[in-house]
């Protein structure tokens, strides 16, 4: 799937609003995201995140760092395995995410959230270096390969909030 993501859960993203509130609603503007994960089901929760994020006109940051970086290879990001506690449930948990509307390839899903023009996704130079990661195997999504000391001073302290996975 190219383009933009659709859901079709019925549910909505907005909650009530608490009436005692005073003043107009909170927006967000930046998101930092730092990723640790590597599993196939464990990715998909910090996709959502930013992409919904993103298509709500924040701009968004991902880090992927240790085994995550996997996500963001070209060899690797559509052959993550679903975490242990789930191996059995791989099948279902894919086709459930085509049901609602997402890509159920990584790689489509990192388009995808790259279209929408405010995510940047980057690459721990540890982790890089750790597991293998180059220019040449990273997903052309990827933006850079950064220190963590440089995402946590540039992105993580510009942020409205961090989210870790």
């Amino acid at each position: 799937m190219t383009g933009t993501i659709s859901t079709t859960t019925g549910i909505s993203e907005e909650p009530a609003r608490d009436s005692a509130q005073v003043g107009p609603p909170k927006t967000l503007e930046r998101l930092a995201i730092i990723v640790r994960e590597s599993s196939y089901d464990r990715v998909l929760t910090p996709f959502a995140f930013a992409y919904l994020a993103a298509a709500s006109g924040a701009h968004v940051d991902l880090l992927f760092v240790n085994w995550a970086v996997r996500a963001v290879m070209q060899d690797e990001s559509d052959r993550l395995p679903m975490s242990a506690e789930h191996t059995q449930d791989h099948d279902y948990v894919r086709r459930q995410v085509e049901l609602a509307g997402l890509p159920s390839k990584i790689s489509e899903l990192v388009t995808a959230i790259k279209q929408t023009g405010n995510v940047a996704i980057y690459v721990c130079s540890l982790a890089a270096q750790i597991f293998g990661a180059t220019r040449d195997n990273l997903l052309p999504e990827v933006d850079e390969i950064v220190g963590a000391t440089w995402f946590l001073t540039e992105r993580v302290l510009g942020a409205d909030t961090t989210q870790y996975f």
